[in-house]
């Protein structure tokens, strides 16, 4: 620790001999950019000045996090215009104005407060810039006309707003804003210039339902010292960290998501203890027109058939129509999307039990301002006439498809996203020709339904036996209850239901047994695709078939290349099993703990694929997943021993209050446990960060420090605090070489030294004991890529 701080001292040194600080701008005094000087406030923990983006020429006047990595800036006086890097200046004029100044002496910016009293401008140790007069009032704030970041204390009202940056790397205006609605709610909107859209609070309920009320006159919004962000309209949410003496801020970031942001000390980093939209493609605009936001297993933008980017290295600009919009008022064909949706921009909407997807379909056909149209099959029929295609997502839990309308003549193809194996986004396309006015036209497309109606009524009459006998099949045979009926249009061939019986003659009669655990035994088998697979029988802790239907229904969406991909799955009666891909190179145990151990290289890309994937359970998946159960037993190796995470998704099946029910089933393995298990605090995505950590440490020294005593009383120290505390010893001692000397002998030196310090640092920063004080796993990521490349061995 005394090293890294010894290297912050130097850098801050090194920094200090080529600039200038200050704590005061008297009035009439001046900055330009040439003189490198800064105001800094009073505890160093901010810094006002010229700023410039890497290898840029272009300059802001701003404040920024001054022991952030990278100086995260958190207000711009001239965010949509940038000065020149010689002869631009910042000064107090005798009437009390500060003044931005560009090369040729226009004005840039300048405060909206002129008094001949103010005597300077002060940076607060809040981030705030303040003009004061002699007295010390202040007559100006830079708190009164944020940005797109809001500090603790500085406080949102009716008539300021945050903006989003345009841009990840830029300070332009985006089209994301923050701001109390006439309806008095703390509302986000996308506000593009083609068209505005509230999308959170979620637009689909009323106020109430989201847990606001309009009833109140205030319209204030504030991030307290603790990490409270709340607002008048009933709104409250708190930082996964929230307790005293951490630096925040809340950002409206560009891709239109609110987040707070906490600053990790040691690194420099920031990492997200909060943000107010869980999946991505709810955010209206972030698309654009036309386009569609699907998940894959990220978060990315498509045309949808028969369109084409305009931009693709700015989706916010949206598709456009890859025809002559002119040949929508000729014959044309309707290509349906399922489980695709547009927000807003109904001109009819109908719902009721008896209209039906022809009708909807030539409402469409009807109105020249009709560009697709959307049919819901939920409960009733629900059509939806599109006048513009804005705000598209696409999701599996959507229960209905979307027609767009297209030139007949046009040939299109579905995206690559439609032909992939995800099953986050399953889609089928079907073409439905309609004819034009003329009465050739009409003869001819007439002509064609004849033979279609014939073809089509064949077709129906034999798939209406196969589902008649299918589903006669499945309840008489297996005794289904039909709460799970609408649960079945999410299996496909990726993703299915096995009956008991294959999966039995698949395993031998469950012969080759891989391992066991707390959650059950797992086998080896071999489908009858002859897909080598691994079959989990799970114990008798887990939940009844109906529960267990909707479980698996979240996990089979899942699907990142650092988690164990799942194929299907059984429930007959009592029998619970789920079919796992077969991955061949055994677990992470097996490659550290014996003669039969892992090079450098191969520890380092481990610790950051399993990173990777915990990050995703935690936070771009569409549901949130907290695994439970992270240790090197359930972190397997497939054949180039990259890591795939095994078991996540168990603890939402495991059934709590059941009897059979143990500690050691339900909340993980002793040795990786966070202690607020044990403590009985609520459990968050920290308890896996705790585990990762103490995998990781297991990794560096390369023996198990998760062994607890054996009578398991406090006053014998377990061998991960004693490490810990060891290694922690020697960072204070300043001992250059304490690397090397905690690092797995078997190795012979042949390691990274700067990935070693850093997965050390990760290690111990993830196992305290208080829960606040780890780093969330996407900010681990960050780190571990930062040093991905380095080639010293």
């Amino acid at each position: 620790m005394r090293s890294i701080l010894f290297v912050l001292i130097t850098l801050s040194l090194l920094h200090s001999a080529n600039s200038k600080s200050m704590l005061h701008l008297r009035k009439g005094a001046s900055i330009s950019v040439e003189s490198n000087t800064f105001i800094i406030s009073p505890d160093n923990s901010f810094t006002c000045g010229f700023y410039a983006m890497p290898g840029s020429n272009a300059y802001w006047f701003a404040t920024w996090f001054t022991n952030s990595k990278g100086k995260t800036v958190v207000w711009t006086a001239n965010r949509d215009k940038p000065v020149n890097s010689q002869g631009s200046r910042i000064a107090i004029h005798r009437d009390g104005t500060m003044v931005l100044t560009d090369v040729d002496g226009s004005i840039v910016w300048q405060t909206d407060v002129r008094a001949t009293n103010i005597s300077a401008a002060e940076l607060l140790n809040t981030g705030n810039l303040v003009l004061k007069n002699s007295q010390g009032d202040i007559l100006w704030q830079s708190f009164d006309v944020p940005t797109d970041n809001l500090l603790p204390s500085q406080i949102l009202t009716k008539d300021k707003r945050l903006i989003s940056s345009l841009r990840k790397g830029s300070f332009e205006s985006g089209h994301f804003n923050l701001y109390f609605g006439s309806d008095n709610v703390l509302t986000l909107i996308s506000d593009t210039p083609e068209t505005s859209s509230v999308y959170w609070p979620y637009p689909g309920v009323g106020i109430y339902e989201n847990g606001r009320t309009n009833y109140n006159s205030s319209r204030r919004a504030v991030l307290d010292d603790m990490g409270t962000f709340q607002a008048s309209d009933h709104f409250q949410a708190n930082a996964s960290d929230k307790g005293f003496g951490i630096k925040r801020r809340l950002t409206l970031d560009n891709d239109g998501n609110l987040r707070i942001y906490s600053l990790i000390n040691s690194t420099g980093l920031w990492t997200i203890t909060w943000q107010a939209i869980s999946q991505p493609c709810q955010v209206h605009g972030v698309c654009g027109r036309y386009a569609i936001c699907v998940y894959a297993p990220k978060p990315k933008c498509i045309c949808p058939p028969g369109y084409e980017v305009n931009n693709p290295s700015d989706w916010s600009a949206g598709c456009k129509p890859a025809f002559r919009e002119s040949l929508l008022n000729s014959l044309v064909k309707f290509v349906e999307v399922s489980r695709l949706d547009y927000f807003g921009f109904d001109f009819y909407y109908k719902d009721n039990f008896s209209f039906t997807l022809e009708a909807c379909r030539e409402l469409c056909l009807g109105d020249s301002r009709c560009k697709a149209f959307t049919y819901k099959t939920w409960g009733s029929g629900r059509c939806y006439v599109k006048s513009e295609l804005f705000n598209g997502l696409m999701s599996p839990d959507f229960p209905g498809s979307t027609y767009i309308k297209l030139p007949n003549k046009m040939q299109v193809s579905k995206p690559s996203i439609f032909n992939g194996s995800s099953t986050i986004c399953e889609s089928r396309e079907a073409e439905i020709l309609v004819g034009s006015p003329s009465m050739y036209d009409f003869i001819r497309t007439k002509v064609r339904w004849v033979y279609i109606y014939s073809f089509c009524g064949a077709l129906g009459a034999i798939e209406l036996i196969f589902i008649v006998v299918g589903w006669w099949y499945l309840f008489r045979k297996h005794g289904f209850p039909a709460s799970v009926e609408a649960g079945y249009r999410m299996i496909s061939s990726q993703f299915q239901r096995f009956s008991y019986g294959e999966l039995k003659k698949a395993t031998n009669n469950f012969r080759e047994e891989l391992g066991r655990g707390g959650s059950g035994i797992v086998y080896k088998g071999v489908l009858a695709d002859d897909r080598v697979v691994a079959v989990k029988r799970l114990g008798n802790v887990f939940q009844g078939q109906d529960e267990f239907w909707a479980e698996i229904r979240t996990i089979g969406k899942i699907n990142h290349m650092n988690l164990v991909r799942m194929w299907g799955f059984c429930s007959e009666g009592r029998q619970r099993l789920l079919v796992y891909e077969y991955v061949n190179n055994l677990s992470l145990d097996k490659h550290l703990f014996n003669s039969n151990f892992l090079g450098w290289k191969q520890r380092f890309a481990v610790a950051l694929g399993t990173a990777k994937g915990l990050a995703y359970l935690h936070d771009e998946c569409l549901e949130w997943v907290i695994h439970c159960d992270v240790k090197p037993e359930n972190i397997l190796l497939d054949g180039e021993l990259q890591p795939k995470i095994a078991d996540f998704g168990l603890a939402k099946l495991s059934r709590r209050d059941g009897p059979g029910s143990e500690i050691s089933n339900i909340r993980g393995t002793k040795g990786y446990m966070a202690p607020e298990w044990a403590l009985n605090h609520p459990i968050t995505a920290k308890v896996d960060v705790y585990s990762y950590g103490v995998v990781v440490l297991e990794m560096i020294k390369g023996i198990k420090l998760s062994n607890w005593a054996a009578d398991d009383t406090d006053d014998q120290e377990n061998p991960l605090k004693r490490f810990s505390r060891m290694v922690k010893e020697k960072i204070q001692c300043g001992n250059s070489y304490w690397v090397d000397s905690i690092v797995d002998p078997r190795l012979d030196g042949r390691f990274s030294r700067k990935q070693a310090a850093t997965l050390v640092e990760i290690g111990l920063s993830s196992v305290e004991e208080n829960s606040r004080k780890r780093p969330m796993m996407a900010s681990i990521v960050q780190t571990l890529m930062e040093c991905e490349d380095e080639t010293e061995i």
